[in-house]
């Protein structure tokens, strides 16, 4: 290491310091100590001193820094501290860009997408006070766009059947695999939230209408399933089918009950392979092809009949229910919830919840259609996942 790249650290340390300041996540005015600057004060030849002080020099004549030498040797002693005056011409004369600049660059890009992606401002915020979301920073701005681009598209084209996401990849920004690099953004957008649980990359695909394998939707009950070719009895305990072959329910139908999580839907599967009651499993939040299949169902199915949802005691379950709601509401019937009211959750099952998670599930109930359900998430206070019920 030359001297030149021992005073340039040292000199980005401190601009680290003063970035940390600006962001307001430090409150000690930036400053380097003796025992900060010993690569410095280590050397042992006079000359290389010198050099490395070159840069410090530079950066105090330019008003970036100011520095004190050695009490006892106040003209040419060693330096002993060194002070932070100016944030950006310390970044100017290291060929750096400071953390405002940064952020003032990323809002102006998401300046246009803010009203229709609230979420951004949260991202925004963090990434203000120096916190990555989810491993992604301001620098990944680009892809932040790139993933909102991929989903006003796939929202533009939704279909009655699910897309290869290396295919849509590929059309969308010319590189097959681009799409599932941007898992991350595509997430936290989709779901609204920084704070929600992220979802597999399979889950977030499903939403968009997209696939890297096609899975079949899972169904069980002693119910007959009006097909593309045939019209049979599901089998027991399930049966898996594509949501375009899908076209029917044939006779009566006790009940439809839809199942966010594939444990419960298991479960509940054996528990009912007698009845006339059909089971759907949505496979955490369902698709654009899934749901055309579900309206497709409950259009042929006698007003009146039960139609409730099993889900999540959380924000992402709440958000599914609100989906399924307006699927149900487009095929006349009423979508109700199953086990999903606090008084539903015992005590040790419980987990706390942040007031901004329990405001969207509130949020999320009202849209369900379930605004007294809402009301007591909020009085609550925690979330369950539907595997502890």
């Amino acid at each position: 290491m030359t001297e030149e790249d021992i005073a340039k650290g040292l000199l980005l340390k401190l601009l680290k310091a003063g970035n940390r300041k600006a962001a307001g996540v430090r409150q000690r005015a930036p400053a380097l100590t003796a025992s900060q600057l010993t690569a410095y004060s280590a050397l042992r030849n006079w000359h290389q001193k010198l050099q490395c002080e070159e840069l410090f020099l530079a950066a105090r004549d330019a008003g970036a820094i100011s520095f004190t030498r050695d009490k006892l040797n106040p003209a040419d002693g060693l330096i002993e501290r060194i002070e932070l005056l100016d944030t950006g011409i310390l970044a100017g004369l290291l060929k750096q860009t400071t953390h405002a600049d940064i952020m003032a660059q990323t809002r102006s890009l998401l300046e246009p997408y803010l009203a229709r992606h609230d979420v951004l401002e949260e991202v925004i915020e963090k990434w203000a006070r120096l916190t990555n979301v989810r491993g992604s920073g301001p620098t990944d701005v680009n892809d932040w766009i790139e993933a909102m681009t991929v989903i006003e598209q796939c929202d533009r084209a939704q279909t009655q059947t699910l897309s290869s996401v290396r295919e849509t990849s590929a059309r969308l920004l010319r590189n097959s695999k681009r799409i599932e690099q941007l898992t991350v953004p595509l997430d936290v957008l989709l779901q609204g939230s920084i704070e929600t649980t992220a979802r597999t990359p399979a889950e977030v695909w499903q939403e968009l209408g997209l696939f890297k394998e096609d899975q079949p939707v899972m169904f069980a009950g002693n119910v007959e399933i009006v097909r593309g070719r045939v019209t049979a009895l599901l089998d027991e305990p399930y049966t898996g089918l594509p949501a375009g072959t899908v076209q029917a329910i044939s006779g009566v139908v006790a009940g439809i009950l839809t199942i966010e999580n594939l444990t419960t839907f298991h479960t509940e599967a054996k528990r009912h392979a007698n009845e006339p009651k059909l089971l759907i499993y949505t496979a955490g939040m369902p698709s654009p092809a899934w749901r055309e299949m579900y309206q497709r169902l409950l259009t042929g199915v006698a007003p009146g009949t039960p139609i409730h949802h099993w889900g999540d005691v959380d924000e992402g379950g709440f958000r599914i229910a609100s989906k399924l709601a307006q699927t149900s509401a487009a095929a006349g019937h009423e979508l109700k919830p199953h086990f999903m009211s606090p008084e539903d959750v015992p005590e040790e099952l419980r987990k706390p919840a942040s007031n901004r998670t329990l405001n969207r599930m509130k949020h999320f109930a009202e849209s369900a259609g379930w605004p007294a359900l809402g009301e007591a998430l909020l009085k609550a206070g925690f979330t369950v996942e539907q595997e502890a019920l």
